[in-house]
């Protein structure tokens, strides 16, 4: 008798396309508000290829969309879906201070958990900025409460990114205590680690790269993949602003593509959310921790 499949965790950002870190310099937070919100029916979009799919996720909702789309979050969460945090601002955590840090996921956690009435035990941080620069920030998340985290990409990037950290879940053991991190996927080629996670890498780079980084993950590792991306990414008509050339190809480029290659993707593998996807992996999986570090 073959193996059951493994069954992989997706999880989706919910921000709109003017809170990307890419378009931060044209788009910064005074005029948010004064430039055409997409978020929700990008969102309800996602939420029908997935119930098409049978497929349920993990949705870390922005604190900022949630004040202003209340009912939209009750949709995810109706449907079937995991709410976790996505931070309240969008701030990138190495520039913001531990007590600035603090005031942003309590007030997410809090407006989600009084919006759908269950708890918030996840944490994503915007851009994956958690970094050896803002390790503390996981000691202010277990101090919150959070009993995950999903913030630390184990590659090099110019934005993010802690190369030599764990590719797979593992427990993060901190001075003030202990959570689990839940890594966006990569495959290791020599010494490097490339991801295979999902977002601006789904888009930018041909499908059978996703395809065959998760196969080898969930076949020769025996491990789930992580998988995400953003609802504007499968919003083609988006407006375009005017952002430099590196931002807006990494932004636009190929936005048309996403919703296809993700209903692929949805018939390929299995998916589960990401606290389900956490609780199902054996206790000898969980290996591997950052060094407690409060500085």
């Amino acid at each position: 008798m073959s193996a059951r499949p493994v069954v992989n965790a997706m999880s989706v950002d919910v921000e709109d396309y003017f809170h990307a870190s890419a378009l931060a310099r044209v788009a910064p937070p005074p005029v948010w508000d004064k430039l055409e919100s997409r978020v929700a029916g990008n969102t309800r979009r996602l939420l029908d290829v997935f119930d098409q799919a049978s497929v349920r996720g993990t949705f870390f909702v922005l604190g900022w969309v949630a004040e202003r789309q209340p009912d939209l979050v009750r949709e995810i969460a109706k449907r079937g879906h995991e709410i976790a945090s996505h931070g309240f601002s969008h701030g990138i955590v190495y520039e913001q201070t531990p007590e600035t840090f603090r005031s942003d996921v309590r007030r997410a956690r809090r407006l989600l958990e009084d919006i759908t009435g269950t708890a918030v035990t996840g944490y994503r941080a915007p851009s994956y900025s958690i970094t050896n620069k803002s390790l503390w920030a996981l000691d202010v998340l277990i101090e919150e409460g959070y009993e995950y985290d999903s913030s630390i990409f184990p590659i090099r990037h110019d934005r993010y990114g802690i190369p030599g950290a764990p590719r797979h879940p593992y427990v993060v053991k901190r001075e003030r205590g202990t959570l689990l991190e839940a890594p966006p996927s990569t495959v290791s080629y020599g010494s490097m680690n490339m991801p295979v996670a999902g977002g601006g890498y789904f888009r930018l780079l041909p499908y059978w790269w996703t395809r065959r980084g998760i196969a080898h993950i969930n076949q020769s590792e025996a491990r789930p993949a992580i998988f995400y991306l953003h609802p504007w990414e499968v919003d083609p008509d988006q407006p375009r602003l005017p952002a430099g050339m590196v931002s807006r190809f990494r932004h636009y480029r190929h936005l048309d593509k996403t919703e296809p290659r993700l209903k692929q993707l949805l018939r390929d593998f299995r998916f589960a959310p990401v606290r389900t996807i956490l609780g199902s992996i054996p206790t000898e999986h969980l290996v591997g921790a950052l060094a407690p570090r409060t500085t």
